[in-house]
């Protein structure tokens, strides 16, 4: 019987420092890398900057294929003509996305009457006048906004991404 117990106490013991070590492991996965920047619903992290486009190009409504952070990161530029959270220009209306849908990483179509990012796979929507925000389907993220400036001859520069790009294990290149 004493024996027993003993294997009991060793196997708590090895239990509560498992349990110890699977907590602080837990704990440093949370922490943001030092290079991002804290953001309502995700975090910034920045790319070096790549310019996309200038807005005389921009139609609105109008989507302007482009890719940011490289090539294989398709995306969007879209002149929405309201001012919008998020948007540059001198109007306040220009935004940026990915096009591939976060979910599981299908190529996403642009619908003008509704104003959506559409996906075909499952279904899911999200709405560029609120920052990407996913408005019905299975994808568990917004969709990744670009970080955008407009210098002073109108060109529109991407130096960032708010939420983690579909396919990649860290927003860096």
């Amino acid at each position: 019987m004493k024996r027993c117990r003993q294997m009991v106490d060793i196997g708590r013991r090895q239990f509560l420092k498992g349990a110890g070590v699977a907590a602080a492991g837990a704990a440093a996965a949370t922490v943001i890398p030092r290079e991002a920047k804290a953001r309502a619903g995700g975090a910034r992290l920045d790319y070096p900057a790549k310019k996309l486009g200038n807005i005389r190009n921009l139609k609105v409504n109008q989507p302007r294929e482009v890719s940011y952070p490289d090539a294989d990161a398709p995306g969007v530029l879209l002149k929405l003509g309201k001012r919008v959270e998020g948007g540059v220009g001198p109007d306040g209306d220009i935004v940026g996305f990915t096009t591939v849908c976060p979910h599981k990483g299908f190529p996403l179509s642009y619908n003008a009457k509704d104003r959506t990012f559409n996906c075909p796979g499952h279904y899911s929507r999200f709405d560029p006048e609120a920052g990407g925000q996913q408005v019905w389907g299975h994808a568990t993220q917004n969709l990744p906004q670009y970080v955008l400036r407009v210098d002073k001859k109108g060109d529109i520069w991407a130096e960032g991404v708010d939420e983690l790009l579909y396919g990649r294990l860290s927003n860096v290149l």
